[in-house]
């Protein structure tokens, strides 16, 4: 790498020295310092083979260069979603490719075979309209067809989460991430961004009878093969979660949710073999450039084999028994609160 950066920089140096002597050379032309009778010097033969030979480094450079960064792409998608999402990722890189390719070929190598000569005589052209129709056609015809396509695609993993999906609340705050699971019950407590405090983090609201069994883990753990639905929200700015290997990426706003759902099909243990890196693991990272602290927002994110699964979940201990005091404490707290309510509204009642 070191070796090919020392080749590039020569060869920029080189170049400009170059620039710089063709441009004394002009301007000793424009000020009459240097006679010449012809229109272009051997220069211009030069710079035609100098463009032909620019453009076969360069393609050459972008093949090499892609092999030997190939390691650092993200291995295959670990969720279903994910392999249309890679297709259609890599037939539009082709497509682009291709289309690059024979610009390009056109553009380095006309300077070369149409260089100047004194006997050759240029060709007025001034339009074709078959040439236009299919320049603008064809493009329009592929742009439309990609459109559609992921159009396609992103209203399957934004539409209604399967019945039996695993439902996750994902919350991003500066600067971490914070998950909460329902319990036994399968339905997430409702929350109010009033009710946030030291210990009430995600506003969770403890008069409603499906928070008392949620749980907060420090780990997000997924089964495999099974739907999951992440209903996505921040607390204080714009984060995003961005789960890589499974092509996750969706906007947490403030004041509004989020959803994506995928099935996630390869176990942390599965892809540690197939990379043969046995510390791997999967990670919920913020591609929000959310504040300095934006850097530390990464989570471990596990997915595990239905034994496994079901081990870690017998683990996990409600929110409510960790902060026993607390919530017999706001129960009362928001009773007495609708009472007083419910008293006022009473009195406005008589009143009228």
């Amino acid at each position: 790498m070191i070796t090919y950066l020392v080749f590039i920089g020569i060869a920029l140096a080189l170049t400009v020295l170059f620039l710089l002597y063709r441009t004394q050379v002009l301007l000793n032309v424009l000020q009459g310092k240097l006679k010449t009778t012809s229109r272009v010097d051997g220069a211009n033969k030069i710079h035609g083979i100098l463009f032909f030979l620019f453009m076969v480094l360069f393609f050459v450079g972008m093949f090499v260069g892609q092999e030997v960064y190939k390691k650092y792409y993200l291995p295959e998608p670990a969720s279903l979603h994910g392999v249309d999402t890679d297709y259609m990722f890599w037939f539009s890189m082709i497509l682009i490719i291709v289309a690059f390719i024979i610009t390009n070929l056109l553009l380095f190598t006309f300077p070369w075979r149409y260089q100047y000569k004194a006997d050759r005589k240029a060709h007025f052209f001034p339009d074709n309209h078959t040439i236009e129709i299919i320049w603008t056609i064809v493009p329009a015809a592929v742009l439309t067809v990609l459109l559609f396509w992921g159009l396609k695609l992103w209203t399957s993993i934004t539409s209604p989460a399967p019945q039996d999906a695993q439902v996750i609340e994902v919350m991003g705050k500066q600067f971490a991430w914070q998950v909460r699971y329902p319990g036994k019950d399968s339905k997430l407590g409702k929350y109010n961004f009033k009710r946030i405090d030291a210990n009430n983090e995600f506003g969770i609201m403890v008069e409603d009878a499906h928070s008392e069994d949620d749980f907060i883990p420090r780990e997000l753990h997924l089964l495999k093969g099974k739907p999951v639905e992440l209903k996505i929200r921040a607390r204080d700015v714009i984060h995003s979660v961005f789960l890589p290997h499974f092509r996750v990426k969706m906007d947490a706003v403030p004041g509004m949710q989020t959803n994506f759902w995928f099935v996630p099909t390869i176990s942390t243990k599965e892809m540690r073999a197939k990379l043969n890196k046995p510390d791997f693991n999967y990670e919920l990272a913020c591609t929000e450039v959310c504040g300095r602290g934006h850097f530390a927002m990464r989570f471990l994110v596990v997915v595990d084999e239905p034994q496994e699964y079901a081990k870690w979940l017998a683990e996990q201990k409600s929110w409510k028994s960790q902060n026993e005091d607390y919530f017999a404490a706001k129960k009362k707290e928001v009773s007495a609160s609708q009472k007083t309510a419910s008293v006022e509204n009473e009195k406005k009642v008589a009143s009228f």
